[in-house]
């Protein structure tokens, strides 16, 4: 890693399944951001999600083939194999304590950013991260003016074009029986076919 400092970057996820956008964003942190290393970590069990998530060994697969191209980005399966509930600041005070002095740059999107404070010790992630939000367009969300108003938050645009569905949309299409090969990384598109994946709802 470069300096004495380095630029560690956390993209946490569901990938359910990873896509073009989550690629875009990886490679455009990694280039704004100067990062040496860019973790991209899939969900284990999601506080958050109302829903099952697909099988992590198959989300964990498809993040590995999604990111792989990705220049310093490593998928991290820490958050799979811990048990319990997967929450960010564990994630973080792990990084935190394994490469000391680091700057941790959390990656996250603009609803992520406006339900930031619903997070567990959302204080102590602004503490120990600067928080990246990937933004899609000129005019600032009124969650991502919130998150920067935060005491003693460290926020950066992460600027991107307008682009694809959510990963909600992809699984909708591919429910339906519609093409999404231009939607998610070819091999991840060869792997849902494969095993099958998404065929309901």
């Amino acid at each position: 890693m470069s300096g004495t400092a380095p630029r560690v970057g956390l993209f946490g996820g569901a990938f359910d399944p990873p896509h073009v956008a989550h690629v875009a964003l990886a490679e455009a942190a990694v280039r704004q951001f100067q990062l040496d290393v860019l973790y991209v970590v899939p969900t284990g069990r999601a506080w958050h999600k109302a829903r099952n998530l697909t099988g992590a060994e198959h989300r964990l697969t498809m993040a590995q083939l999604a990111f792989k191209p990705v220049t310093r980005a490593v998928v991290d399966e820490r958050e799979i194999l811990r048990p319990g509930p997967t929450y960010t600041i564990d994630t973080l005070r792990e990084l935190a304590r394994d490469l000391p002095g680091a700057r941790l740059h959390l990656l996250m999107g603009e609803d992520q950013a406006a339900s930031f404070t619903a997070w567990r010790e959302w204080e102590d992630i602004a503490r120990l991260a600067e928080l990246c939000v990937a933004r899609r367009g000129a005019q600032e969300t009124d969650g991502v003016a919130a998150l920067r108003a935060l005491p003693g938050a460290r926020v950066h645009d992460l600027q991107l074009p307008r682009m694809g569905e959510s990963a909600t949309d992809i699984r909708t299409k591919l429910a339906a029986g519609q093409d999404i090969t231009r939607l998610v990384p070819a091999g991840v598109a060869s792997y849902i076919e494969r095993h099958r994946l998404y065929l309901t709802p």
